[in-house]
């Protein structure tokens, strides 16, 4: 799988200088991680996006966001979203803020 360096360039200015923000390869694509936890990721087939187990219905109800799946099972609490999810600037910074909330509740690692 590879990188998607566009997509990867809009999620950076989207967390901004964010302090415990970090970046690393992972997801066969480039993985956003915040006090060590993952928090989205960029890869060529979309937008991979933590909003946490159960706190996800909404955003699959929305066109271009399906389960994240890995070895064929669906991962409980992440999303992938399309090119036409994650290319709607309203609809990329409300499924990023809904991963930040979820994200910085956890304990830092």
């Amino acid at each position: 799988m590879a990188r998607d360096a566009g997509l990867e360039e809009l999620l950076r200015e989207e967390l901004g200088q964010r302090p415990g923000l970090s970046e690393k390869a992972m997801f066969g694509g480039w993985a956003f991680l915040l006090n060590g936890h993952l928090l989205c990721g960029a890869r060529e087939d979309g937008l991979l996006i933590r909003l946490g187990k159960g706190n996800d219905a909404w955003a699959l109800e929305l066109h271009d966001i399906k389960p994240m799946l890995s070895g064929g099972r669906e991962i409980q609490g992440w999303v992938r979203a399309g090119p036409e999810a994650y290319g709607n600037d309203m609809l990329r910074k409300r499924l990023l803020l809904a991963a930040l909330d979820f994200v910085e509740g956890l304990p830092p690692k």
